[in-house]
């Protein structure tokens, strides 16, 4: 049996491409409109692996995100760096004077601000998924509707590009997280990056404590997002990405943070795929 992939999206969708390059084309996609539902089918194991956006490099972190993970007691077992290419997508035949509204996820009308500026007239419309709205446009015969959205959606919808590379900012990348039930599917030794949260008091210099301990076990933090706690108002919880050389390392800092710290819990422990 193919492997069960939960993604955010549908064929044709950035999360597409992730699952492809990660895990092959040897898959069974289960395509989720929200990323609530990509989580509960993969708590209720209708899906073994799933596919989360979690940050990108213009628009910043995805935060409801990191509660989603951290709630559903979830683990990040792998990461995926996609570029992200933004292609302005219609019925073929169609002009872009002939559109009056551009449809697609939220992050990608922001992502490509830019280009619109010179289309005053053309009102853009959030949709719940780029490739989503590709497929519609197919569907439907939508002839005065444009989908932005990755290339793949215009090969598999038959749509005709009519303005390529429409980012704002051509070094554009979006980092996904690999997410599974149980943690830690690697041996120790290909294990190089940690996914983490916690709390800290609010004494003085709490939270610079915790970060020198990190320090002084050779990790390197290469990510920091503050969330709200939902249960105590005015109370913060910290989500920390760390990479580091030998697992002994992270064992001692973690040994060390599970008593400095409230509520300490590892989300991931996986292989650093970021190469610089």
């Amino acid at each position: 049996m193919n492997l069960k992939v939960a993604i955010q999206g549908i064929k044709g969708s950035n999360h597409h491409q992730v699952a492809s390059d990660f895990f092959g084309n040897s898959i069974d996609l289960v395509e989720c409109l929200s990323f609530d539902t990509m989580i509960d089918h993969l708590c209720n194991g209708n899906a073994d692996k799933g596919i989360m956006a979690i940050e990108n490099s213009i628009a910043g972190s995805i935060i409801p995100n990191y509660n989603l993970v951290y709630h559903n007691n979830i683990h990040i077992i792998g990461e995926h760096y996609l570029s992200i290419h933004h292609n302005l997508m219609v019925l073929p035949g169609r002009s872009i004077e002939a559109i009056e509204e551009v449809h697609s996820h939220p992050m990608a009308l922001l992502q490509c601000k830019e280009f619109f500026k010179q289309y005053p007239d053309i009102k853009l419309v959030e949709s719940v998924d780029t490739a989503e709205t590709a497929r519609r446009i197919r569907a439907e015969k939508l002839t005065n509707i444009a989908a932005i959205a990755p290339k793949k959606a215009a090969e598999l919808y038959d749509l005709e590009i009519i303005a390529p590379e429409i980012q704002t900012i051509k070094n554009n990348a979006t980092r996904f997280i690999i997410l599974k039930k149980q943690n830690k599917v690697l041996p120790k030794e290909e294990i190089n990056k940690a996914s983490l949260r916690f709390i800290t008091d609010h004494k003085r210099g709490s939270l610079a404590t915790v970060l020198n301990v990190m320090s002084d076990c050779n990790m390197n933090l290469t990510k920091i997002q503050s969330l709200p706690v939902i249960e105590t108002p005015w109370k913060y919880a910290f989500f920390v990405d760390v990479t580091f050389e030998t697992y002994d390392h992270f064992a001692k800092a973690k040994s060390l943070l599970e008593i400095m710290s409230e509520d300490f819990r590892v989300l991931g422990e996986y292989k650093n795929a970021l190469v610089l």
